[in-house]
This record gives structure tokens, C-alpha cells and sequence, in this order.
């Protein structure tokens, strides 16, 4: 299969378009620019619709309306673009509409820097506006892994009528790597009956609706809708993990800072460190169960990430008190390096020898 250089931004783009995305509203923000404009290139080449929003609000909204109609519908923004979009995502949410949301996250808070971060993981996995209702949030981390879960976040948003969020950083959005297009078989997937696509008068109309006056219904559409949340954390958890048998100190990491988490771990185990890394892909549902099972036998874990630590909660929360749970981070677009990353494995390793 023929490989393609391709910057991250571009190649998310084109994937979407091959995932069958056909309706595209953006606005540009830096470092995710490219994908509106690689969209606004190329969408109309399919039949697609593109269409620059007047305003982020404007745009997630837009895309209420298209995924309504059945239509694979998608948005991009970085950091404060989505806080922007926080209410329609929920809107989305509470309507059971399939959508996917592409994040590639700058520094904050406010509009802070154009660098990367991973400064969005509370936002993003935390419930990111208000109600009860959780995204799918994957984390790739090579240019690749942004196409081929691009092409699966259109089918998770269809299987499980629920918003998915693409969550990268400013690295993957801009730097440039070869790529493959058609890995991605698909999905089987159920038919949009539903969708408020016509009726052709053989069926009654369909209503999209995220308003609940009873409450005794509005309950019980939580509920209902909380079970295949709970059906999701048993089935579309993904994860990597790589030395994590043998390993007295286990890195968590995801995106770009898992990648140079491993050539630290690389030199730790040169010293006689044993380490070993586990890189959670999907953000939302967790990997709570791996990283407790590896806990029975590591001494210490240390969250790795490009914010202040957010992750780390989440990493405490999996352990359960069965190990030491540390951080290291750099933030405000600061990327951390191999070597301080592996001063502080050396740090942590001569506490728990």
C-alpha cells in the first residue's frame, strides 16, 4: 500500500473525507487551520459541503443540524474554540446525535500560546459542558494513528449515537509523516431510522429533541443513556503497553509525550532501570483495568504529561493505593525531553529501592 507524507492536520482531513464525512463547519484557530482549509479544497471534489462559520458557536451547531439529518458531520477547533463549543456538544449530546469533534490543543488558559499541550484532559474527559453525558475520547499519537482513528471515530459516533472527540496536540496537527489511507475496514453499523431525513411518507416524523419537561423522563433518558456509557467502558477501551511485565516504575503517557516517554524509558532500562510505559488511546473510557492489574506488581507509577496534571487523578484512581503514583509535566506549550523525563525515573527509582 502506497505511502503518503502528509502533515497531521491534512491527514485527519483526508481521512474524514474517505470515513465518509460529508458535511464539515470549522473557524480557524491556530495550530489546526490546515484542516479547514485542506476541507474547503476538497470537499467539494466528493459532493461535500464545507463551510466556514461565522463563529465557533455557529459552527457546532451547524453540525447539530447535519448529524439530525443522518449525515457524518464533523468539527475542528484548538482550546478555547471548544470551550466555545461546550454548549452545543452537550446539546448534541442530550439528542443521542452521532458527530465527531477534532481538538488539536494549544497552551492555555485563555488563548495563552499557539504551542503544544495537553492542557484540555480535564475538559475533554470530565464532562466538558453541563449535564450527564461523557464523549469518546481518543488520543493518537503518530500521524498514522490520527487517520486510522478518524476513520473509527465516524463509527463509534454512529454505533453509539454519541459525540467522539479526537484529542492531539500541536505537534501531531503540524508535523509531517508517512502515511497509509484504507487500513480501516469499518464497522457494521445499524441504519439512521432516526434521522430527520425525509419521510417519504411511508413512516411518521422523526424529532430530535434534547428537551425533557417531565423529570421522571428526563431520569430515565440519563439512565438509559448512562448503560451504554457503562456497555462502552467494557468494550472500546484501547491502550498500548510496552516493558510493563518485569517493570518496577510504570510510565502513563498518551499522545506526542508517549512517544518520548519511550526513549526515556529506552535509556532507563540501558541503567538498569526497569521501566515500562503504558499509553492509554482512548482518554474516555479510561484504561483503569490494566493499569490496576499492573499494579499488583510495579512499585511506582509516574503520569507524564504537557499540562500542570490532570491525568494523574485518573492514574491515582486506577491504582488504588497498590503503588506510588508520581508527575512530571512541563505546560504553557513546553514539551519535556527525554533526559528530564529521565531524571525524574531516576528520582522516583531511588525512592523505592
Amino acid at each position: 500500500m502506497e505511502k503518503v507524507l502528509m502533515k497531521g492536520n491534512e491527514a485527519i482531513a483526508e481521512a474524514a473525507i474517505r470515513a465518509g464525512c460529508r458535511h464539515f463547519y470549522g473557524y480557524p484557530i491556530t495550530p489546526q487551520t490546515e484542516v479547514s482549509a485542506y476541507m474547503a479544497k476538497n470537499m467539494p471534489k466528493v459532493g461535500g459541503l464545507f463551510m466556514q462559520a461565522e463563529s465557533e458557536i455557529a459552527a457546532i451547531n451547524m453540525v447539530y443540524g447535519s448529524a439530525s439529518a443522518g449525515v457524518r458531520a464533523m468539527t475542528s477547533s484548538s482550546s478555547p474554540g471548544i470551550s466555545l463549543k461546550a454548549e452545543g456538544i452537550s446539546y448534541i449530546a442530550g439528542a443521542d446525535l452521532p458527530c465527531v469533534i477534532l481538538n488539536i490543543v494549544r497552551g492555555g488558559p485563555g488563548l495563552g500560546g499557539i504551542q503544544p499541550a495537553q492542557s484540555d484532559y480535564f475538559q475533554a474527559t470530565k464532562g466538558l459542558a453541563h449535564g450527564d453525558f461523557k464523549l469518546v475520547v481518543l488520543a493518537p499519537s503518530s500521524i498514522q494513528e490520527c487517520v486510522d482513528l478518524t476513520m473509527e471515530a465516524f463509527d463509534i459516533a454512529d454505533q453509539y449515537r454519541m459525540p467522539v472527540m479526537i484529542m492531539g496536540d500541536g505537534m501531531l496537527g503540524q508535523m509531517m509523516e508517512p502515511v497509509t489511507f484504507g487500513s480501516y475496514e469499518g464497522r457494521k453499523l445499524p441504519e439512521k431510522t432516526w434521522a430527520t431525513n425525509g419521510t417519504g411518507l411511508k413512516r411518521a416524523h422523526n424529532v430530535i429533541n434534547s428537551l425533557y419537561i417531565d423529570p421522571d423522563t428526563l431520569e430515565k433518558t440519563v439512565l438509559d443513556r448512562d448503560k451504554m456509557y457503562q456497555k462502552i467502558k467494557e468494550t472500546e477501551v484501547k491502550y498500548e503497553t510496552e516493558n510493563i511485565e518485569d517493570a518496577d516504575i510504570i510510565m502513563v503517557a498518551y499522545g506526542t509525550i508517549g512517544r518520548i516517554v519511550k526513549n526515556a524509558m529506552k535509556k532507563a532500562r540501558e541503567e538498569g532501570i526497569k521501566v515500562g510505559l503504558i499509553r492509554p488511546v482512548t482518554l474516555w473510557p479510561f484504561p483503569e483495568k490494566v493499569i490496576n492489574e499492573a499494579a499488583d506488581k510495579a512499585k511506582a507509577f509516574i503520569s507524564v504529561e504537557m499540562s500542570t496534571g490532570q491525568m494523574v487523578e485518573d492514574v491515582k484512581l486506577a491504582v488504588n493505593g497498590k503503588a506510588k503514583v508520581d508527575f512530571y509535566g512541563r505546560t504553557g506549550g513546553v514539551i519535556p525531553s527525554p533526559d528530564e523525563i529521565l531524571a525524574k525515573i531516576k528520582e522516583v527509582a531511588g525512592g523505592i529501592e
